[in-house]
């Protein structure tokens, strides 16, 4: 692990930051030339498709098992990004995990408010079913907004008595849009990335008047009894930090298996950063591991 390249990160965040408070326009265009930094490597072959009803982008990495998926849920507070954004850090998960990797382009706020993105993420899924995987060769992933509809998406399953997939990983999810974490005052002068009032802002913009409490909307508040496996990889430079600690505990008492990994000194989605950080590296192949675990036992 190597402090330069967190300093260098740090760095780099602080001097080019998303301003989630800017024009909603502007700031979509900015994420989408931002996360083009990280390009598909050239062995990763990309297809544009539908799954159930729903756009995605599918990423084959050779040597991936053809009868598992990864259903990946890219970030950006439920009102930026795409699936064609998240292709870079959806194809890493994807050769980690060693099956092919669907990234889901749900609709996005505040065009289209909650729960337009639990409902496509749960058709997204549905299609996965129906084009013959079975549940236990389906993995979840989701990162930032990404990774709470993860958790959303999985209760929602529950509510609709539908099979659960193998497992879930997170990546500094974002599962309370009420912003009541400690972390959020407690981590602001380390976080370069996020600040509390830009995404308190598009937190409104996503629940439109509603409840943000509500546990589709943040699942830190709901029911997680009978969710499959989940493994929280986070670091201790966001904002929040608290998000991913008090989902690991809520799930715990659920009686999930939940596996909690906090990374020092690195911020918010560090895991799209490999390549030139350590941490980043590790903690992927960590993912990778839990996802392939959890994968295999449906064949054992």
């Amino acid at each position: 692990m190597s402090q330069r390249q967190r300093d260098a990160l740090d760095a780099l965040l602080r001097e080019a930051p998303l301003d989630f408070e800017g024009d909603l326009h502007a700031l979509r265009a900015q994420f989408e030339e931002m996360m083009a930094a990280t390009p598909l490597s050239d062995d990763v072959v990309r297809t544009d498709g539908v799954l159930g009803g729903v756009p995605v982008v599918t990423l084959d990495v050779p040597g991936t098992a053809p009868d598992a998926a990864v259903l990946y849920l890219h970030g950006g507070a439920y009102t930026i990004g795409s699936a064609a954004a998240s292709v870079g850090l959806a194809s890493m998960v994807a050769r980690q995990a060693g099956a092919r990797a669907a990234s889901v382009d749900y609709r996005l706020a505040p065009e289209h408010p909650f729960p337009a993105a639990v409902e496509d993420a749960v058709a997204a899924y549905r299609g996965l079913l129906a084009s013959g995987l079975s549940p236990e060769r389906i993995a979840f992933v989701g990162e930032s907004a990404g990774g709470g509809l993860t958790v959303a998406t999985l209760v929602a399953l529950k509510r609709e008595e539908l099979p659960q997939p193998s497992s879930a990983a997170v990546f500094s999810p974002w599962v309370d849009l009420t912003l009541s974490g400690a972390s959020i005052s407690e981590k602001a002068a380390v976080d370069p990335a996020l600040k509390a009032s830009g995404i308190r802002l598009r937190a409104g913009d996503y629940v439109a008047g509603g409840d943000p409490a509500d546990g589709l909307a943040s699942p830190l508040f709901a029911d997680l009894t009978g969710l499959p496996p989940l493994l929280i990889q986070a670091g201790s430079h966001e904002i929040l930090l608290d998000d991913a600690t008090r989902l690991a505990a809520h799930a715990a008492a659920a009686d999930v298996a939940v596996t909690l990994e906090v990374t020092p000194g690195v911020p918010h989605v560090f895991q799209g950063f490999a390549g030139t950080l350590d941490e980043a590296d590790e903690a992927l192949a960590s993912a990778g591991r839990f996802i392939r675990t959890h994968l295999a036992a449906a064949v054992a």
